[in-house]
């Protein structure tokens, strides 16, 4: 596996030091498999987000999700012991753990486990204190400058 140097980047940027751990986190999430089960990040508004998961077979019980730190995290508690002899087995219920990593001030406001879909509801509140603020240029008076001349 070939790293990434971003350290020219860095440079010409303030406070985008994370953005090396992001790349490291998505190429390493990347070699895993993380096609058990699919899934679906949509935009849905403005600073609104939602994952679904497709989970069928999985109960509330089964699942669990947790934010901490800018991650989130989805697993599934499954159960293949099953003493039945199939002759096709598609439907898979195994054990999985996705991990999405979020952006600063990117909450998850609820989830909702419907017909075998997991929806997780994401929205990006950034606080006032944080978001740009218009600076106006106000008149001031020019200052007059004391410039004595001593004469020698």
């Amino acid at each position: 596996m070939r790293s990434v140097d971003l350290t020219p980047l860095f440079r010409y940027s303030v406070g985008f030091d994370r953005l090396d751990q992001l790349f490291d986190t998505a190429f390493r999430n990347s070699a895993q498999d993380n096609a058990y089960p699919p899934y679906n990040i949509v935009k849905t508004g403005d600073d609104s987000y939602k994952i679904t998961l497709a989970v069928a077979g999985f109960g509330e019980d089964d699942l669990e999700i947790v934010a901490k730190e800018n991650v989130l995290t989805v697993q599934g508690r499954g159960a293949e012991t099953d003493d039945a002899v199939y002759l096709h087995r598609g439907i898979g219920r195994r054990a999985f753990e996705h991990r999405f990593q979020l952006a600063d001030y990117v909450k998850v406001t609820g989830a909702s486990l419907v017909n075998g879909l997991l929806d997780i509801q994401l929205v990006r509140e950034v606080p006032e204190a944080k978001k740009p603020q218009q600076i106006k240029i106000g008149a001031s008076k020019p200052r007059a400058i004391d410039s004595k001349v001593e004469a020698a």
